[in-house]
């Protein structure tokens, strides 16, 4: 009787030990099963980041841009995608602070493995990502316009350089006999490059500047900034505020009893998004510089006006960094095209010279500073939130970020 219980001890052990080694090898094959669907799944796929701020001061501007852009990556998709793969977005936010940009685009670029970034607004927010790009050889596609005086070899320019809008602004302004300027803008990169930029202009020209003011980003208390415009007697303000700060600034402009025949603001930051949310109410009559208006009349816009209203609400109003973002997406879709691979230095050289035929008129991209050729226009904010255009350029003008082609310019990167 004991030999029998032994036995079948050893018998129940031995099962015992046969199921455990199966499971092990079911799990294992399990597994693997799952590693190579994941894998495979990720090679179905191509996955693109978007980082912009979702949240904060900034958001007022960036949330339209996300979903331009994802707007893009769903028609591209509709299309057969990019190298017959689906574009995946992986969205993250920036939350109108630079170092969490930085600390997003090293997330989507080392963990999420991402062919491409789509994003930013303020230089402070582009310049925290440059050298995360520039390390990890990531690509950033930038879509608003800026100071210049930078070109990355990881970063393609999809707004304007400062001879497509902040140079022509000016010159126009001086042509229409506003010699007296006061500059007021935000307190980082982009607004006292670009100041510096109009100071060298207007010496050359011959106008002068009667004050320069800068305020905090968020910032809401301007009664004694105006009180000190008022005092300065400028023919025009040249506005560099970005974010909700516009919002303080005009409505607090309209209460000192100052409107845009009192005196005319030169905004280079402030679009028909922008314009919706300050109210069009406290914006009547003062002037924008961009490369695309709502109002542009192309078959193109009228199709992307169009698409965007329908996916996004009727009450939805698209404008230039709207516009840039959306077509950076396409843009970077024909350079992958072009180069047969997502390889960032494939890609880089791939993208030289291509044009697309965009919302704005046509652009192209320039191979030496991965900036695109744009046409420049001025406008006129009206009562309905719109823009009517006053004077745009004939053709699209090449981008020249540092300036090169201006005698008065010479030194200003080295400033």
């Amino acid at each position: 009787m004991r030999k029998s219980n032994k036995m079948l001890v050893k018998m129940l052990s031995l099962l015992l030990v046969i199921v455990m080694v199966v499971s092990v090898l079911y799990g294992c094959k399990k597994s693997s099963s799952s590693s190579e669907s994941e894998k495979e799944k990720s090679e179905e796929t191509i996955k693109v980041g978007i980082l912009h701020s979702l949240s904060g001061t900034m958001s007022i501007s960036e949330v339209s841009l996300k979903d331009a852009e994802l707007m893009a990556i769903e028609e591209i998709n509709n299309n057969g995608g990019v190298l017959g793969k689906k574009l995946e977005p992986i969205v993250e936010d920036g939350a109108s602070d630079w170092p969490t940009f930085a600390e997003k685009a090293k997330k989507l670029l080392q963990k999420d493995k991402v062919a491409v970034i789509f994003g930013c607004w303020t230089s402070a927010s582009r310049k925290a990502v440059l050298p995360v790009v520039e390390e990890n050889n990531g690509l950033l596609f930038y879509p608003v316009q800026y100071e210049g005086l930078e070109s990355s070899p990881n970063i393609f320019y999809m707004g304007a350089a400062p001879n497509q809008q902040i140079v022509p602004a000016v010159k126009w302004l001086f042509d229409n006999g506003k010699k007296r300027f006061y500059l007021l803008g935000s307190d980082y990169v982009f607004p006292r490059t670009a100041n510096k930029i109009i100071k060298a202009y207007l010496k050359y020209l011959g106008g002068v500047v009667v004050g320069e003011e800068y305020t905090p980003l968020g910032h809401t208390d301007y009664s004694s900034v105006i009180n000190k415009i008022k005092a300065a007697k400028p023919d025009v303000a040249f506005n560099t505020l970005n974010g909700d700060s516009n919002v303080a600034f005009f409505k607090q402009l309209k209460d000192a009893g100052i409107d845009a025949k009192t005196l005319p603001v030169m905004s280079v930051s402030i679009a028909e998004e922008e314009i919706k949310g300050i109210g069009p109410e406290y914006l009547k009559g003062h002037l924008v510089a961009w490369n695309y208006f709502q109002s542009v009349d192309t078959p193109e816009n009228k199709e992307f006006v169009e698409k965007y209203k329908k996916k996004y609400g009727e009450d939805r109003v698209t404008d230039d960094p709207i516009e840039a973002a959306y077509i950076g997406v396409y843009l970077w879709a024909k350079a992958v095209e072009k180069a047969g691979s997502t390889d960032v230095d494939k890609v880089r050289e791939a993208a030289k010279g291509i044009e697309f035929n965009a919302p704005e008129g046509p652009v192209k991209i320039d191979g030496d500073n991965q900036h695109l050729y744009k046409t420049v226009r001025i406008g006129e904010i009206l009562e309905n939130g719109q823009i009517r255009e006053l004077w745009k350029t004939n053709e699209p003008v090449k981008p020249d970020p540092y300036l090169k082609g201006y005698e008065w310019a010479k030194g200003l990167s080295e400033q």
